[in-house]
């Protein structure tokens, strides 16, 4: 332990997921967030987000601190460094018209076509609606997703209310090799760009500022998250996590309804003061 204590000093880049591990089961960040935060600014740590959620979603749940975060959006397809948009990696279009064609085929699902401008879904079913609401602030419903042009596609949501692992997942995982097919919670399937996904997106943070995996923090909890594993030395799983991210994990960290995250950063500065 002493000697996790010790390289604890080096850090340089903080990175978590905010679904089942930043936040709660009730969507609500820890009150010590804010104070914790300005402690590892002040420390000149970086902090990044990374998820799937839209960037405008969470530039708008962070809009204290926007200008000093890291924003990895849509799992890895965005990123915005404190203001700076430095990477999209956005699907080309007639591959995503292609597996929106085949995604429509799948029983008990409902798309999000995710955009850089905005979200665009074609369902307007109740419950539906109010999960593309928590995770997309900007969304517009279309009568047909295949008419929509004028944006770059960062992203494929399939809502899949039977349950995305056991269901949409098996539909698309022969594409792997072609697509990022990502099981990001229990009813979400997301297909990226075969060269968007969360560690990729920290592999360029890393580059950019000099800092080595040794020197990274991350924590996750669920599939989409295991890139970003595989880029952090302390790799935090939550107590919580899916099965195959505890595999990937150095650590483990409370649940996300103990504020597992926040105690972790906390024994960090208290050992780095």
């Amino acid at each position: 332990m002493s000697e996790i204590l010790k390289d604890w000093s080096k850090i340089k880049l903080v990175v978590t997921d905010i679904d089942g591990t930043l936040v709660n089961s009730a969507y609500q960040l820890s009150n010590d967030f804010y104070t914790v935060f300005d402690k590892l600014r002040a420390r000149g740590i970086l902090f990044a987000v990374a998820s799937g959620r839209q960037f405008f979603n969470l530039a708008n749940r962070f809009e204290a601190i926007k200008k000093d975060l890291i924003f990895i959006a849509e799992n890895g397809s965005y990123v915005v460094d404190q203001g700076e948009e430095i990477l999209v990696q956005a699907i080309e279009q007639s591959i995503a018209k292609e597996l929106l064609v085949e995604a429509r085929t799948i029983a008990d699902t409902y798309i999000v076509l995710c955009g850089k401008k905005k979200a665009y879904v074609e369902n307007s079913h109740p419950y539906f609606i109010s999960k593309v609401k928590l995770y997309y602030d900007e969304f517009e419903l279309v009568e047909d997703l295949m008419q929509v042009e004028d944006d770059q596609f960062l992203k494929i949501a399939i809502c899949d209310l039977a349950g995305a692992e056991a269901n949409s997942y098996r539909h698309f995982q022969q594409k792997r090799d072609l697509l990022q097919v990502k099981v990001s919670g229990k009813i979400w399937l997301d297909l990226s760009h075969k060269l968007a996904d969360k560690g990729r997106a920290i592999a360029l943070l890393q580059n950019k500022y000099s800092i080595s995996i040794e020197e990274t923090m991350a924590f996750g909890d669920y599939l989409n998250d295991l890139e970003m594993m595989q880029r952090a030395y302390f790799s935090y799983a939550m107590e919580n996590a899916h099965p195959d991210i505890k595999k990937a994990a150095r650590f483990r960290a409370k649940s996300n309804d103990e504020n597992g995250v926040l105690e972790v950063l906390q024994q960090m500065l208290m050992t780095i003061n």
